[in-house]
C-alpha cells in the first residue's frame, strides 16, 4: 500500500491512496473532493468509477458538488433559515430561496489540513477544518475531522467526527457520482440497486420536502428487492416528474438490515456495497446535468452518475418526523460510512 502526493494547479494537493489491489483513490485537500475511484471489473481492468472535471479549476465554479465533502447541512434548508430554542438562524442563499449543502462557501470549498497515515492494515487521510461561528449564518464553533481509509478488500470508509460549542445544525455527507460501467463507459440506467427502505420523502416542485413520507408500495421506489434506476427515469409517477424524471429524494433506512445499499452492473461486474450508520439517504441519479462538462472520460450526460449521500434529514428542521440534524453543545457527532468494492461473474 502506498501514498501518494502531488501539487495541483500550484495551490491544492491531490493525495492517492493505493493498496494492494491495485485499487486507488484521489482526494484533493480542496473541499476533500475524491476525483477518481479505480477499481476491477470481473476482468481485473482497473478502470474510474465517479465523475470527475479534466480541468481541476472547474471545481471552484462547480454547482454539482462532484466528490466533494458537504456541510455544515447537506441536502436543501427551506427558506434558507431554521429556528433553535426560539432564534431564527438565517443562510446564505444558493438554491433559489433555500440553502443547499452548507451554502456557496460550505465544506466543498475550503482547503481542508490533511495528514496522511498508515496502520498495519489500511492507509488512510485525516481531513480536519475548523468551522468558527457564524460562518455561513449557522451557530457554533464546530471542529471536523474526516477519515478517508482504505484497505486491502477494495473497503473506503469514511468516517465523520465533529463536536460544537453551542447547539447547532449538522450532518455531512459526500457528493461522488458513482458510475460502475467504468471511465463513464454508460450511464447508469442499467444500474441494479437494492436498498433497505420502505418510505422516502415527498418533494414540492422546488425539490423541498412537503413533510410528508410516503411508502414505497408500488412505485418506481421500491428497491427491497431490487429495482434498475432507468425505471424511475421511464416512469410517469409524479416525484419522479418533478425530480427531472429521476431521484433526488430521501430514503429513510430500514433497520433490518447492515448491508444498506447494494448496486450492481451487470456489464461490467462490479458491485457496489454501502454500509453506514447513517438514518438515511438522497439518492441523486444526475438528472439535470447537460453535456456541457468535460470529465476525465468523456463530456457530462444527463444521468451518468448516481450519488449516495448518507446524512440525516435537513427536513427535521421544520417537520416532525424525520432523522434530526441537531447537534447538541458538546455532543460528539460520529458518523460512518463503507464502500465496498467486488466483482460478481
Amino acid at each position: 500500500m502506498k501514498i501518494e502526493t502531488k501539487e495541483i494547479l500550484g495551490k491544492w494537493k491531490e493525495f492517492t491512496l493505493t493498496n494492494d489491489q491495485g485499487m486507488a483513490v484521489s482526494i484533493l485537500n480542496y473541499g476533500g473532493i475524491i476525483t477518481r475511484i479505480l477499481v476491477p471489473d470481473r476482468d481485473g481492468m482497473l478502470e474510474n468509477v465517479v465523475l470527475g472535471y479534466k480541468d481541476y479549476q472547474h471545481y471552484v465554479s462547480d454547482s454539482n458538488f462532484f466528490g466533494a465533502l458537504v456541510g455544515r447541512v447537506a441536502g436543501r434548508i427551506q427558506g434558507a433559515s431554521f429556528e433553535l430554542d426560539g432564534k431564527t438562524y438565517h443562510l446564505e442563499e444558493n438554491d433559489g430561496e433555500n440553502h443547499l449543502h452548507g451554502g456557496p462557501a460550505g465544506f466543498h470549498s475550503v482547503i481542508w489540513e490533511v495528514v496522511p497515515f498508515e496502520t498495519a492494515e489500511t492507509i488512510g487521510l485525516n481531513l480536519h477544518y475548523h468551522s468558527a461561528c457564524g460562518e455561513g449564518g449557522y451557530p457554533g464553533n464546530v471542529d471536523i475531522t474526516v477519515t478517508y481509509e482504505l484497505n486491502n478488500a477494495n473497503q473506503l470508509s469514511l468516517t465523520y467526527t465533529a463536536n460544537s460549542d453551542q447547539k447547532t445544525a449538522f450532518t455531512m455527507t459526500n457528493h461522488s457520482y458513482f458510475n460502475l460501467s467504468g471511465n463513464l463507459r454508460s450511464p447508469v440506467g442499467g444500474h441494479h440497486v437494492t436498498m433497505e427502505s420502505s418510505k422516502f420523502v415527498e418533494l414540492d416542485e422546488q425539490l423541498i420536502p412537503t413533510g410528508k413520507l410516503l411508502e414505497v408500495d408500488g412505485t418506481p421506489y421500491d428497491f427491497r428487492r431490487g429495482n434498475l434506476l432507468r425505471t424511475g427515469f421511464e416512469s410517469g409517477f409524479e416525484q419522479n416528474k418533478i425530480a427531472g424524471n429521476g431521484y433526488d429524494h430521501y430514503f429513510i433506512f430500514d433497520d433490518n438490515r447492515e448491508e444498506k445499499i447494494v448496486v450492481r452492473d451487470e456489464q461490467s461486474g462490479r458491485v457496489l456495497t454501502v454500509h453506514t450508520n447513517q438514518p438515511g439517504v438522497v439518492m441523486y441519479t444526475s438528472n439535470m446535468l447537460d453535456d456541457s462538462l468535460e470529465f476525465k472520460e468523456a463530456f457530462s450526460e444527463k444521468y451518468l452518475g448516481v450519488c449516495f449521500e448518507t446524512q440525516a434529514s435537513p427536513a427535521s428542521l421544520h417537520h416532525e418526523g424525520f432523522p434530526s440534524v441537531i447537534l447538541n453543545a458538546e455532543e460528539v457527532y460520529k458518523r460512518q460510512t463503507v464502500f465496498t468494492f467486488g466483482v460478481e461473474g
